[in-house]
């Protein structure tokens, strides 16, 4: 329905729900020093790239800081390193530090504390989640980590990679953060990080809040936001993150004024936001990939005829529509919308033919056996996205069950493959060799990869290895053919990164990578 009676009825709809959650438990006043700000679920961990997911990312990544770091565009700039300077055949990258960083404790960052750190995320007991893209597994092994002075490092790995600096600044590495030698207990294990980020860690309180304070030793680059690099200033002391699992307790807290930013917009949140005027909604497409998973290890969805047949009852502009309150972008491709990487040949789809879906059905010999769908309910749209795709494959006689988990189980199925289908959503990533990377692997070695397709994955590393643009273009136009034609999983759209700011604050912005950033954003009546 749409018109004067829908906007009356979302109209209505939103006043009740927000009404209803004005009795909720209230939080903390206000402080014109402090940013109240929100999550939907506790952080999974403080070690960077361990344990993670975005609300993970989100907080630490005000603590940590790497020697390089990406720009707003997804490109990647220095940001402890002044300079960096590569030898003549691109496998020795000398990188100097800014002069005057300090840890937060006011320790310096010196060249030894950039080796101890390597050191830790290269040692695979310490589970880095990113080490295979350093180990040679995923890309250049990197053969030494080496101080030439106070000031300058040297890395070298064994061969060419126009993708090293790239792996470096990943989000989901904890941008390869380096630490204080307090961070390290006696035995080298990793006690609480000490960083250099503009705000530190002072509490976690598990399941309630977290509290970040600036860094009184912090040394910015200088200038605006610009990703996780460019100038960064701590203009609010202090960050108080609520666990606030509850959607319709957050949207009271925000109109209330007890919360001053509510990020991660829902597509229920932008409907009902709509019509707060007290509140302003301010959105930017995003790298992220929504998708449904499917275990090509299955005896049932081996059969490529039933994917296939799935993928021709899901129609991508409803779904993308629908679910994100038409902020997002349909896009049938792992490389997100936003990149210069999406060519023509990246919206090669399958469009709904429910009479093909059912030939295929009947061919493959499928009856209407009951296929479940792992999904949860703490990301909304992934919830919706399973409940469209759900009711769109019961028109061709396909039974789809869903089994809903709460978001730790679901991720733990996730990294053990075990799953029949699974709505999710990948973290965005800036290149698009990680949206790749993040899904594509040999599975006898991570079983959460979704596609083990040994071409693909060799596709995948010439993809790494080339630093033309056209060669690489290629490349990702063949992979996504591939992809389409082997359907491991069906990528539905790129989401927005939707969030709702109160009268008074200033500087915040959103951006592809989904992670909000609190540096550079002031509240009226604030402190500097």
């Amino acid at each position: 329905m749409t018109g004067p009676m829908a906007a009356h009825m979302w109209r209505g709809f939103a006043t009740g729900a927000l009404l209803a959650a004005l009795a909720s438990p209230s939080l903390a006043a206000s402080d014109p020093s402090t940013l109240n700000l929100m999550l939907s679920a506790d952080i999974r961990g403080t070690a960077p790239g361990v344990v993670r997911d975005e609300n993970t990312d989100t907080v630490m990544m005000h603590v940590f800081e790497g020697l390089v770091g990406l720009r707003e565009d997804g490109s990647v700039g220095p940001m402890l390193a002044q300079a960096i300077t590569t030898s003549p055949d691109q496998t020795r990258y000398r990188f100097t530090l800014r002069p005057g960083l300090r840890f937060s404790n006011g320790t310096p960052v010196t060249s030894a504390a950039v080796v101890r750190s390597w050191h830790w995320y290269l040692e695979a007991k310490n589970n880095w989640l990113c080490l295979p893209s350093f180990d040679g597994t995923a890309g250049s092994k990197l053969l030494s980590v080496t101080a030439d002075s106070a000031n300058a490092v040297t890395f070298t790995i064994d061969k060419p990679d126009p993708m090293f600096l790239s792996r470096m600044a990943g989000p989901e590495c904890g941008a390869s953060a380096i630490l204080a030698d307090a961070s390290f207990a006696p035995d080298g294990s990793l006690r609480q990080p000490i960083a250099t980020g503009p705000y530190k860690l002072d509490s976690w309180r598990r399941g309630q809040d977290i509290t970040l304070s600036a860094n009184p030793f912090y040394r910015s680059r200088g200038g605006g936001t610009d990703g996780y690099v460019g100038g960064k200033a701590a203009l609010a002391r202090t960050l108080h993150f609520y666990i606030i699992r509850d959607d319709a307790s957050r949207l009271a807290a925000l109109i209330k004024g007890q919360l001053d930013i509510l990020t991660n917009l829902s597509t229920a949140d932008i409907r009902q936001l709509r019509y707060v005027p007290q509140v302003r909604v301010l959105s930017a497409p995003v790298a992220g990939l929504n998708a449904i998973l499917i275990q090509t290890n299955d005896p049932l969805l081996r059969d490529i005829r039933i994917r296939r047949a799935l993928a021709l009852t899901i129609d991508l502009d409803a779904i993308t529509a629908l679910t994100t309150a038409s902020t997002g972008k349909a896009n049938p491709s792992v490389v997100p919308t936003a990149s210069a990487y999406h060519s023509p040949a990246q919206s090669l789809r399958y469009r709904p033919n429910i009479p093909e879906a059912k030939r295929l059905l009947a061919a493959a010999g499928y009856h209407g056996q009951p296929i479940t769908m792992v999904v949860n309910r703490r990301y909304a749209d992934q919830f919706d996205q399973a409940l469209l795709v759900q009711s769109m494959a019961r028109a061709a006689g396909i039974t789809i069950a869903l089994q809903v988990l709460d978001w730790a189980t679901q991720l733990d199925r996730y990294q053990t493959g075990n799953y029949q289908l699974m709505s999710f959503a990948y973290s965005a990533r800036a290149e698009p060799y990680g949206s790749y990377s993040s899904m594509l692997g040999d599975r006898a070695v991570s079983k959460r990869k979704v596609w083990g397709d040994p071409t693909a994955i060799a596709m995948l590393k010439q993809y790494s290895r080339s630093s033309d643009p056209t060669a690489r273009q290629a490349l990702l136009d063949q992979l996504h053919r591939r992809m389409i034609a082997q359907l491991p999983l069906i990528a539905l759209f790129n989401n927005s990164d939707a969030n709702a700011i109160r009268p008074g604050i200033t500087g915040f912005k959103s951006w592809m990578m989904s992670r909000a950033r609190y540096w550079n954003v002031a509240k009226t009546g604030g402190q500097s």
